[in-house]
């Protein structure tokens, strides 16, 4: 592994196409509720009466014209034809989801899954190093702690699932030429609830901007840019899981993530390694009772 500078390497190094990823991120959330989800008539009417009833006020504040809705029907079209639904909602409106979703939560902090988590990674020991290529660019990272209990009990076998994506800001699975289970992985926690993880720290990255999202982001002045982080879901039996991602000081974009993801107990402070190669961190999960 090398170390290379991870903003130029994101910004000359990105070859997936946003229809790829996209479709492929379609793809894998239709398989994931393929079954939907079972809400009550009533529920369903309150919820889009609502949301129409939003946007209708929205056309009438702004004195929408027929170009600018013509523009928007054709735009949310090309939304679905892209395939780039999952990344449209996952970037601006899953952040809301979360925060109203976990406002009772015990424990640690939790923010956003995003469009590219897969199931099924390959299990490894408490103590591992991630699935990566042998010239995997990017700082060595080691990602160590604990996982307990809100009462502070060690979660012997705690499940720390994590994947992020590589030092060109592309995730496996959903680019071209990574092998499957690059930079993913399921590790067990030994009988303390204790993990070391050996991975490299992820680059800073856009979300991909060759769709309609990014035509979106052109349109309205925005950048399209996300803090470097890493994705993780920990579980445990008899205790509520959680979804995050975690960030690194100094980084850029933390204050004006474009996916609005970012929370201050989520920002990791890197330390050169004891081992005198890359940087080394500690972050403890607290889980609360299902």
């Amino acid at each position: 592994m090398t170390t290379t500078t991870g903003t130029e390497q994101t910004q000359t190094g990105h070859t997936a196409t946003a229809a790829a990823s996209g479709n492929a991120a379609t793809a894998a959330f239709a398989q994931k509720n393929r079954d939907g989800v079972d809400s009550s008539q009533e529920r369903v009417d309150t919820l889009a009466t609502e949301l129409i009833t939003a946007v209708h006020d929205v056309v009438r504040k702004h004195k929408v014209t027929y170009a600018e809705y013509d523009a928007l029907k054709g735009w949310l079209i090309q939304v679905g034809q892209d395939g780039e639904w999952p990344l449209f909602l996952d970037v601006w409106i899953e952040h809301v989801v979360e925060e109203v979703a976990n406002e009772d939560r015990e424990g640690s902090k939790g923010t956003i899954e995003g469009p590219y988590y897969v199931p099924d990674a390959p299990e490894l020991p408490a103590e591992a190093t991630l699935p990566m290529r042998a010239d995997e660019r990017g700082t060595e990272l080691l990602f160590q702690g604990q996982v307990t209990s809100v009462g502070g009990a060690p979660l012997s076998g705690a499940r720390i699932e994590m994947w992020h994506a590589d030092d060109d800001g592309l995730y496996s699975q959903y680019a071209p030429d990574l092998p499957k289970w690059n930079l993913r992985g399921a590790i067990i926690a030994d009988d303390g609830g204790n993990f070391r993880i050996r991975t490299v720290q992820p680059a800073p990255y856009q979300i991909p901007t060759d769709g309609s999202c990014g035509r979106l982001i052109a349109a309205a002045g925005w950048h399209a840019w996300r803090p470097a982080h890493l994705h993780l879901k920990v579980s445990a039996p008899g205790h509520q899981p959680i979804t995050t991602q975690l960030y690194f000081t100094g980084d850029a974009h933390i204050e004006d993530d474009i996916a609005s993801a970012v929370k201050p107990e989520l920002v990791l402070e890197p330390a050169p390694s004891a081992a005198g190669r890359g940087n080394e961190v500690m972050y403890d999960f607290v889980l609360g009772p299902a």
